[in-house]
């Protein structure tokens, strides 16, 4: 857990050091890693317990915030994810997007731990309600994309699912979907790259944050 929290804090110092440009935020080919982060990501060849600045693999689904644990962890709900969670997060923190909050009158979405439904087939009822769908329209996108990444931020193709009090594996995971404004996206990588063309919105978004 410390080793996830500093890898965005070098990340980050990495970037202001380095004056590097905005669209390092979402899609860098480096990292900070140790043993330890770096075999909880997949990544081989990483040995002992420092940090070091890491070149990604050119195949790797890392590179920027987003993919980093620290992100995944404090925008999952527990021991499930959120694209509702994640979606705010990119809108707010990074895009500089305000959004506004849910009406009172709307119950939170419960996740189907048996893995019977999926959480998009749950948010599909949210997003045909005329209350509601304005905002999920906007917001859901950018945290389907992250879909494949775990609480902990491991990478996962399918969701977990638990039949007859054992685990196994649920409905295969649907990370594709398009931006507010245009710009069709099938993964993680794609809605990066799409999103790391746009530096101005980003370098405002994330120096506003800063500023607060």
């Amino acid at each position: 857990k410390l080793a996830a929290v500093e890898e965005t804090r070098l990340f980050v110092h990495e970037l202001l050091r380095a004056n590097a440009p905005a669209r390092n935020i979402i899609h860098s080919d480096f990292t900070f890693l140790n043993e330890r982060l770096a075999t909880h990501y997949g990544i081989p060849n990483v040995s002992g317990v420092a940090l070091r600045k890491v070149t990604l693999p050119p195949n790797s689904v890392r590179g920027g915030l987003l993919t980093q644990a620290s992100i995944l962890k404090v925008t999952a709900n527990g021991n499930s994810t959120s694209p509702v969670v994640r979606g705010v997060f990119v809108a707010e923190r990074l895009l500089g997007v305000d959004v506004p909050p849910p009406p009172a009158n709307v119950p939170a979405i419960e996740p189907d731990i048996r893995g019977a439904t999926t959480i998009r087939d749950q948010l599909a009822r949210h997003r045909s309600d005329a209350s509601c769908g304005s905002c999920h329209r906007a917001i859901d996108p950018l945290g389907f994309a992250l879909e494949n990444f775990d609480p902990s931020g491991r990478w996962r193709e399918r969701y977990p699912a638990i039949e007859q009090g054992k685990k196994k594996a649920g409905p295969p995971i649907d990370a594709a979907d398009v931006l507010p404004g245009g710009g069709r996206f099938s993964g993680s990588d794609e809605f990066r790259t799409l999103l790391a063309g746009r530096p101005e919105q980003l370098a405002r978004g994330v120096a506003g944050q800063m500023l607060v």
